[in-house]
């Protein structure tokens, strides 16, 4: 290739590479979903509270509450492990969850071999 034919192809290349980032258009991006905040999550009873001064002057605000489950993050419904409707869980119904299976003599506060929905409180959604 002679050096006009290569000076005219390199030319070319960067008009076409210069064309090429002219026409793009910009695109936008999706925003990040909103972060959670303490309103977001149910309810649950306080367990205790402290306040610290803060580096920047004002309070610092700790907070424990109750667990919202037993066992991890899982929650349940109750009418999903009532099966037959009778308003209490009884063994073979708790059975259809391992760890309340597990849990079962535990929870049943009153020994009468059912759980009702105020002995399944922390596990009932």
């Amino acid at each position: 290739m002679t050096r006009t034919a290569l000076l005219t192809a390199a030319l070319l290349l960067a008009s076409l590479q210069a064309q090429a980032t002219r026409g793009t258009p910009a695109t936008t991006l999706p925003l990040p979903p909103p972060a959670a905040t303490p309103a977001d999550a149910p309810l649950q009873r306080q367990t205790g509270m402290t306040v610290l001064e803060g580096s920047h002057g004002g309070p610092v605000i700790i907070r424990s509450v109750e667990p919202d489950s037993l066992v991890g993050g899982d929650r349940l419904d109750f009418t999903v492990l009532d099966a037959d409707g009778d308003g209490t869980v009884d063994r073979r119904e708790a059975a259809s969850d391992a760890s309340l299976r597990a849990e079962f003599d535990r929870v049943d506060a009153n020994r009468d071999g059912r759980l009702d929905r105020e002995e399944l409180s922390g596990w009932i959604l």
